[in-house]
């Protein structure tokens, strides 16, 4: 089977199931490397690989505890990304497993409230990750739960985007895993989403049906685009900032 880089939605043959990410580790170059395909669950799965020259695994692991104000935030993806809030650890450490990231941003034309609920990477990988990873080459997991977030109420929203008490309702629905692999002069990202795991849904064409139309490929196309530009910020915001950094 030949490696895919269609941006239709590919059959269930094209798609990784979420329980075998660790084939992520195993397979350099799984069928879908860049584009989407649903899996045999109903899920949709979208991949999509970035090249960061100048960066390290280091940098990214820094950047996911550093990016918690909207003005940082702005940075990743100036036109599409509005607003950004951080529960969790703070510091310039690149803690970030346990914290919760809450954004709005445009994806797909639309603008979505999104919290990203980070995990430790044992939770998709297995308790054996670390052992893994080095076996394989790979460096860095950033992973995490995605959900639909909604202020309760619209003084809620404004507290929060002050600077006050975070009040929200959550709805999961995804997951996501960036996984970094050293190479000579840079890092190779592959960015794995998984949309469609809607707590208590099981039917597979009901799951199917709950993403809606041109969501997947919204995610798609920001994806790449805000890793490109990542790419291309980070070496110097790392420099700029890593002398006050504890990592």
């Amino acid at each position: 089977m030949s490696t895919t880089t269609l941006t239709t939605i590919l059959p269930a043959e094209y798609g990784l199931p979420l329980k075998n990410a660790n084939l992520l580790l195993t397979t350099p170059y799984l069928p879908l490397e860049a584009g989407i395909a649903l899996t045999k669950d109903g899920m949709h799965h979208i991949a999509a690989s970035t090249y960061m020259k100048s960066c390290t695994s280091k940098m990214i692991t820094w950047w996911f505890g550093w990016v918690h104000n909207t003005e940082q935030y702005k940075l990743w993806h100036p036109r599409d990304h509005v607003f950004s809030d951080w529960i969790g650890p703070r510091g310039n450490n690149g803690d970030y497993i346990g914290g919760h990231h809450l954004v709005k941003e445009y994806i797909g034309g639309s603008l979505a409230k999104l919290k990203i609920s980070f995990v430790d990477p044992g939770v998709y990988f297995g308790d054996n990750w670390e052992r893994e990873f080095k076996e394989n080459g790979y460096e860095v997991a950033i992973c995490g739960r995605i959900g639909r977030w909604d202020p309760k109420k619209d003084s809620d929203l404004e507290k929060l985007e002050a600077g006050g008490v975070q009040v929200e309702d959550t709805v999961y629905t995804g997951h996501l895993i960036h996984l970094i692999k050293e190479e000579e002069d840079g890092v190779r990202m592959r960015s794995r989403f998984w949309l469609g795991d809607f707590e208590g849904v099981e039917d597979v064409d009901v799951r199917k049906g709950l993403v809606p139309e041109g969501l997947a490929v919204g995610v798609l196309k920001h994806a790449t685009e805000e890793m490109a530009i990542l790419g291309t910020i980070l070496p110097e915001l790392y420099r700029e900032n890593v002398k006050c950094a504890k990592i």
